[in-house]
């Protein structure tokens, strides 16, 4: 690798930290709260959920006591932060290029750094999401767990996932516009064949495998057992999966690589 390479990638991600906060100022821009928004509104969420879960519905979380209601509560959290990464990346990639044209057809612009930049933004907002939880757990549920120090390891190859998925999506985007819809019921597929509402446990063996395929499954389980019960993410899974999020990420980067050339034409 020469160090021309080394230049533009330091740049590039110079260029996406920028980007990202550009877009979480855009969000937050002329609301009376500004950016305490970030940190508000997962907190509300939390109430919310243990309260309707805990209080009102009673809801149980296998393995815990019948009365832990805050314990489902952050089970659930932590299984829907895991899946608002993936619907407020993934979900935006499809349109993001016609939403961004001008970046596309006036100025030569690194297009990938582009495709990150949902993913930065929804990164940042998960993270203040999974702090929350950390901290609500350490004062009230089961207290701190040093095995939180794998939430790195943990993200990093999801993030990856993600972000192949996403360029893949980008890019078939620009030419396919019905892929907007498409994505958005597969979101939501995700969402109810992961294990974001049941532990995998509670999963019957017929549909095991196809819970075992959705992407926020393994991370939704490591997070919760390295956050709420301090286990240490299985080192055979973690590397499988890693393994398949590199697969992924070369998949996309290389459909992205074969179907940009037509951007412009097509926008």
């Amino acid at each position: 690798m020469t160090p021309q390479f080394f230049s533009r990638s330091a740049g590039h991600v110079a260029l996406w930290r920028t980007l990202v906060q550009q877009d979480l100022a855009v969000k937050y821009r002329g609301t009376l709260l500004g950016r305490t928004w970030p940190l508000l509104m997962p907190l509300m969420l939390l109430a919310i959920y243990g309260f309707v879960f805990g209080a009102v519905f009673r809801a149980r979380w296998p393995g815990l006591a019948e009365g832990d209601h805050l314990g489902f509560a952050l089970n659930l959290f932590l299984g829907l932060l895991v899946h608002g990464l993936l619907a407020e990346s993934v979900g935006q990639a499809p349109s993001l290029f016609q939403r961004n044209s001008n970046f596309v057809r006036k100025i030569v612009f690194p297009l990938p750094v582009l495709v990150a930049v949902p993913l930065g933004s929804a990164l940042f907002h998960m993270l203040l999401g999974v702090l929350l939880v950390a901290f609500v757990n350490a004062i009230w549920g089961t207290g701190w767990q040093w095995q939180a120090l794998a939430l790195p390891f943990i993200l990093a190859p999801y993030v990856v996932m993600l972000y192949g998925i996403s360029l893949f999506f980008a890019a078939l985007g620009v030419y396919l516009r019905d892929l907007v819809q498409i994505v958005t019921v597969l979101v939501m597929l995700v969402l109810f064949t992961g294990t974001v509402f049941y532990p995998r446990t509670m999963v019957p063996s017929v549909f095991s495998s196809v819970v075992g395929a959705n992407p926020i499954s393994w991370p939704t389980d490591a997070l919760r057992g390295a956050l709420l019960n301090g286990q240490w993410p299985a080192v055979l899974p973690m590397a499988l999966y890693g393994f398949a999020a590199l697969l992924v990420l070369l998949f996309g980067a290389l459909v992205f690589r074969a179907l940009r050339p037509g951007f412009a034409d097509v926008l």
